[in-house]
């Protein structure tokens, strides 16, 4: 199953993509001001050239676990793609993606990706 991952930012967001296997993840990018009209159209058209089968996005949960403002900034995201889609758009811990790319949002994107796919694998 063919993943897209997000690392959601209200400037930049990451993409990554898995393989059709849904086993290797890979950076594909960034897409600008997704909040703004024209930056979700470029993102939608980036989810329909990719035509992922489900969209992850990482979720930013404070050290405690909880919601912060960003947090909540990204369910507010997710569910207007969850407004526009058909395919589940879910979300996933993204914690210390950020931390671990070194601050490169596609790459961010890749190794939540890779976390997520390493999940959902293990819990088959």
């Amino acid at each position: 199953m063919k993943v897209l991952a997000l690392d959601y930012g209200s400037a930049r967001t990451g993409v990554a993509v898995s393989d059709p296997t849904g086993t290797v993840a890979r950076p594909l990018g960034l897409v600008e001001y997704v909040d703004e009209p024209d930056g979700f159209k470029r993102l939608l058209d980036v989810i329909r050239v990719e035509q992922p089968e489900e969209i992850v996005v990482g979720l930013p949960l404070t050290l405690k676990g909880t919601h912060g403002d960003q947090a909540d900034a990204t369910t507010r995201f997710v569910e207007s793609l969850r407004d526009v889609l058909e395919i589940p758009v879910e979300t996933y811990d993204e914690r210390f993606t950020s931390v671990l790319a070194d601050g490169d949002d596609a790459r961010a994107a890749a190794h939540l990706l890779s976390t997520y796919l390493e999940w959902r694998s293990a819990r088959r």
